[in-house]
């Protein structure tokens, strides 16, 4: 059998960044369904039932050779980012720790998790005397655009509960998220001869930066921790005629997440009134907090523990800032907390994971799995 770290150097030579520019089509950038497919092949090689939408959505299961209460499935993401690049990622195997050779992300983010939960099923299928309930697998695009549950068929997946694999270090167990949305504001200002301005010239980037400077600065991702909420500015660009600029909005507590979208709504009429009508503002609810749907099911989270500390892993359970396909699928009906992958320092150039790490994950996923057929 092909090892966990053999099949992620593969995987992470695929080209998948998402795009937020083309985020009406899904998938967002048509190189995902290359990896797609390729799964696809793959899990038909093992033996297993496996298709691919016409949206790059894969779906398969390994079906059950004993009786269980409930049946479980394991997703991961099939794109990585596109900021900084994701395009032509060249991994780099340093010992026991993989990066990639710095000019761009690697994509441990998620594809540590598609390798970890393909290694799962090639291990499950060569070893038929293991026994398991019906295992759903399924792998999404557009993730990182907060788009991967958009298409997602739950009747077709045909589990009672998931798990997301898509965390970071070792260990971690999260079932809270940040209710999460995102807008874009435009202002069209109005341009002159600088020497000709008084009094005429609207000049969007200030308007751009009147904005930015109302929202707290000590509400930001730079100065926040635990389920402190923020305000985030990722991009802003134009010139005098006219400025975009984009944001997040993030908070845990649901009240407050919608205090903050009025903030913001608020802020930009108040711009708009100043300005004559020249600023427009697009916002959209991307996810929510998943808790209050996990929480009644808190097996999920119980028997991931279990697995972790039977591997020696120490659980470390805290609230997601930010969200996971997870987040979205809960509330279509699939309680999906999230787990680790071994991961570090996602959406970065420095991002590295460790074989040993890998490992760990298939061997927890594996303790899942046993323990959902007690």
């Amino acid at each position: 059998m092909e090892s966990v770290e053999e099949k992620f150097l593969r995987y992470v030579q695929v080209d998948t960044p998402s795009s937020e520019d083309n985020f009406d089509n899904t998938p967002s950038t048509e190189c995902q369904k290359n990896l797609a497919y390729m799964l696809c092949k793959e899990l038909k090689a093992m033996g297993l039932q496996a298709e691919v939408t016409e949206n790059a959505y894969v779906y398969s299961h390994i079906p059950a050779n004993c009786k269980t209460q409930y049946s479980i499935g394991f997703i991961a993401h099939l794109d990585t980012v596109d900021k900084p690049s994701g395009l032509g990622v060249k991994p780099v195997l340093n010992g026991d720790i993989i990066t990639s050779d710095g000019t761009t992300v690697l994509g441990a983010d998620d594809k540590a998790g598609v390798a970890e939960i393909m290694a799962l099923a090639e291990y499950l299928t060569a070893h038929p005397e293991i026994k398991h309930g019906k295992i759903g697998i399924a792998f999404t695009p557009d993730e990182e655009i907060g788009h991967g549950a958009k298409l997602f068929d739950v009747k077709k997946f045909g589990c009672d509960f998931a798990y997301t694999v898509d965390g970071e270090e070792l260990g971690e167990i999260s079932y809270e998220t940040f209710n999460g949305a995102c807008f874009d504001l435009e202002i069209t200002g109005v341009n002159i001869h600088p020497g000709q301005a008084k009094g005429k010239m609207i000049n969007a980037v200030t308007v751009a930066n009147e904005f930015i400077c109302a929202l707290p600065a000590d509400e930001r991702p730079e100065t926040t921790e635990g389920r402190e909420g923020y305000y985030f500015i990722p991009e802003i660009g134009g010139g005098v005629e006219k400025c975009t600029v984009h944001g997040i909005i993030r908070d845990h507590d649901r009240a407050k997440f919608e205090q903050r979208k009025a903030f913001v709504k608020n802020l930009a009429e108040e711009l708009n009134k100043k300005y004559g009508g020249r600023v427009s503002l697009k916002m959209r609810d991307q996810y929510y907090n998943c808790a209050e749907v996990i929480e009644p099911h808190f097996h999920l989270v119980e028997n991931a523990k279990a697995a972790m500390e039977a591997e020696g892993v120490k659980p470390l359970i805290f609230p997601i800032r930010g969200g996971t396909d997870g987040s979205s699928l809960s509330f279509m009906g699939l309680p999906c907390p999230n787990i680790c992958t071994g991961g570090r320092n996602a959406h970065g150039l420095n991002e590295f994971i460790s074989v040993q790490a890998m490992h760990k994950v298939v061997a927890i996923l594996k303790g899942i799995v046993a323990a959902y057929c007690k």
